[in-house]
């Protein structure tokens, strides 16, 4: 039997396990299966809470809705973060855990976590992509794991499933394929996305590290000053915050949001 919480973080939604003790070793197609809405619990990704290995509190394994491993989740870290939090009583104000994309800080504010991610690194603007005869003004960026951002006029018309898949597979970011957002600008500091997933494949409610992605090429395009609010279609609205270093690096990037816990539960077979 497994033990379980379900969380979301803005709409994004996980399961997370304890594996403090390194005792569970699931494969690929039983994380896909446990992600699963129709026949498992149903989620965007897993996350497993585990023994850090270099110096952090925690190390947070990330997976996708597919059951391939992921280098980090901005959602998925809030929610790991108020886990954690939970497993300690209630009694962290800070923590950090390692990830793939490198080492996570987090503080609690009630239901909201903010988290510090590591530096953004592979910037790169206005890229023209070629998709069904269009060209299409396409700007990209690593927060974590790679992102695609793309301005639009009308956010609510596009169709994000098709159009963000042919990005999303596009052979200017093959092989590894990339998380594609799409925004429209409501204020100089308040932006709105819809993302779709790579690993989920589809339009997901929020996504942390595209909010955080889309952010920066906004103020790279407008030079706006941080904070950028940011609405997802979960219906919530993030901060994303950064310092903009001489050398035109991004430095102490952070995202604030909710953390929920939706229910606790166990799977009887895998």
């Amino acid at each position: 039997m497994l033990s379980f919480s379900k969380m979301n973080g803005a709409g994004n939604d996980f399961v997370v396990v304890d594996n403090r003790n390194s005792s569970l070793d699931l494969t690929r197609d039983q994380i896909a299966k446990i992600c699963q809405r129709q026949r498992g619990v149903g989620a965007d990704g897993f996350l497993a809470v585990e023994p850090a290995q270099n110096g952090a509190d925690y190390r947070m394994r990330y997976y996708n809705a597919d059951g391939g491993e992921a280098e980090m989740c901005g959602n998925g870290a809030r929610c790991f973060a108020r886990y954690v939090n939970r497993l300690e009583g209630g009694s962290l104000t800070t923590t950090s855990f390692e990830t793939i994309a490198g080492t996570i800080s987090a503080e609690f504010f009630g239901d909201n976590v903010r988290i510090q991610l590591s530096e953004p690194f592979d910037l790169s603007l206005r890229h023209s992509l070629q998709i069904e005869g269009v060209a299409y003004e396409v700007h990209s960026v690593n927060t974590g794991v790679p992102h695609a951002v793309v301005f639009v006029d009308d956010l609510n018309r596009v169709d994000v499933v098709k159009l963000g898949s042919a990005i999303r597979h596009h052979d200017h970011f093959a092989p590894a394929g990339t998380n594609v957002n799409f925004v429209g600008v409501l204020d100089k500091d308040h932006i709105s996305i819809r993302t779709y997933e790579r690993g989920v494949e589809d339009e997901t409610l929020a996504c942390g590290t595209g909010m955080v992605a889309c952010a920066i090429i906004h103020h790279e395009l407008t030079s706006v000053s941080s904070p950028v609010r940011v609405d997802v279609a979960g219906g919530d609205t993030l901060e994303v915050a950064f310092e903009q270093g001489a050398n035109g690096t991004y430095e102490k990037v952070t995202l604030l949001g909710p953390a929920d816990f939706t229910f606790d539960g166990t799977l009887n077979s895998l």
